[in-house]
């Protein structure tokens, strides 16, 4: 686990440059026993290349056998110990969409989803509606009212929507609805704390209205809820490692994590290109960068092999043009991993690079999960990623005398 009052004590001003090129879900599986992932399917002669010149190996978001949520997952990778520092999703996505969150809202991340006549889930993404029906979707649960409490409903980007609930005596410490599974209901939500009683009866009776106004619409004719919670306030990344750093992110979710963590989010586009031509444009005025590439994750989750593959391959065409403005430091990695073969978030550990002038160079001269898997870095939490970063870039003191 990163000491943040150790990081404090330690940092150092300087001028070095940080990238950290994150794609989602980059983690895979052989779709047939003896086959190969998504990366390792993949052509990557860039990220190949660089893998022979970094350290690797496979970093572990918050333990052996644990299956990680994207918030978590990205927790760890910026040093912050996920079971020490929990964040609702609800929280990211709703500062992920400039909503302005209050100390006394819990907030939801909500999906449309698709049951059948006896209310079991068919579809938990709607068949991925476009964002459009998602605003008119929204329009229409925006008439549902609580007693004694503001309600807010927000699109977010295609199936996701926000769920803000603003009132006194609200509690977070609710269940989820989404049973992350189909041919079964939807789940309601329930109390984990004292005191919480109230709140999770509001958001049933909110679902219960929205059955009702989305029954006669397809696909999306329910909604599910996760990450029900309030925000938990985290140390800046400014204070704890000393940096100016900046997120480049299309998605809410992801800019959330980012605001919750102190970074600046900067304007970017849907594509990779217009990701790496911000990184160009703003390169001069941060040291500590967060590149997010959401795609990868969308086709695991998908159980489309052959498009993450090509993915992961558009990634590596454009990895050149990062290391033309000649960071001190670059990662590649993934939050977690997505095979394709499980059609969601697995437990594998991630292949992950770090590359600096002052890396020792292992072994390894691919960028995979066999490849990473002989790396010096060996199996390692992602939490120290953040110090072998700040130190590579010659931005930690010596400890002691």
């Amino acid at each position: 686990m990163t000491d943040f009052e150790l990081m404090r004590e330690l940092q150092i001003a300087g001028s070095s440059k940080m990238v950290m090129l994150v794609m989602d879900g980059l983690g895979g599986l052989p779709m047939e026993p003896g086959g190969l992932t998504e990366l390792e399917a993949a052509r990557t002669p860039n990220l190949d290349r660089l893998a022979a010149e970094s350290l690797c190996g496979l970093s572990v978001p918050i333990g052996s056998g644990i299956t990680p949520g994207s918030g978590p997952a990205h927790l760890a990778l910026f040093g912050y110990d996920p079971l020490k520092y929990e964040i609702g999703r609800g929280v990211l996505e709703a500062l992920g969409i400039g909503f302005d969150l209050h100390d006394e809202d819990v907030a939801a991340r909500g999906n449309f989803c698709t049951v059948d006549e006896e209310g079991l889930v068919t579809d938990r993404r709607a068949g991925r509606i476009p964002t459009e029906k998602n605003v008119e979707l929204v329009k229409a649960l925006r008439g549902i009212e609580l007693p004694g409490i503001q309600v807010f409903v927000e699109t977010v980007k295609e199936y996701r929507f926000v769920l803000v609930l603003r009132g006194e005596g609200l509690e977070g410490g609710l269940t989820e609805t989404d049973p992350q599974q189909l041919g079964v209901p939807p789940l309601p939500v329930e109390a984990l704390v004292q005191g919480a009683e109230r709140t999770a009866q509001l958001f049933n009776r909110w679902i219960a209205q929205a059955r009702e106004i989305l029954a006669n619409q397809h696909p999306a004719n329910m909604v599910t809820l996760r990450g029900l919670a309030k925000n938990p306030g985290l140390p800046s990344m400014r204070k704890v490692y000393g940096l100016r750093p900046a997120a480049i992110a299309s998605y809410p979710m992801y800019r959330g994590v980012a605001k919750l963590l102190g970074m600046d989010v900067l304007d970017t586009g849907e594509t990779f290109e217009e990701e790496i031509e911000t990184l160009r444009t703003y390169f001069a005025d941060y040291d500590f960068f967060f590149v997010h590439v959401k795609k990868t994750d969308s086709a695991g989750e998908d159980g489309d092999f052959e498009r993450k593959v090509v993915i992961i391959e558009h990634v590596d065409e454009l990895v050149p043009a990062i290391l033309d403005l000649k960071p001190e430091v670059l990662i590649v990695t993934g939050d977690h991993s997505t095979p394709a073969l499980l059609k969601s978030h697995s437990w594998h550990p991630v292949p992950t690079l770090l590359y600096s002038r002052y890396c020792r160079a292992d072994q390894t001269d691919e960028f995979s999960e066999r490849g990473c898997s002989r790396g010096a870095l060996g199996r390692f939490p992602a939490v120290d990623l953040m110090p072998l970063a700040m130190a590579n870039a010659l931005r930690l003191a010596k400890y002691g005398a």
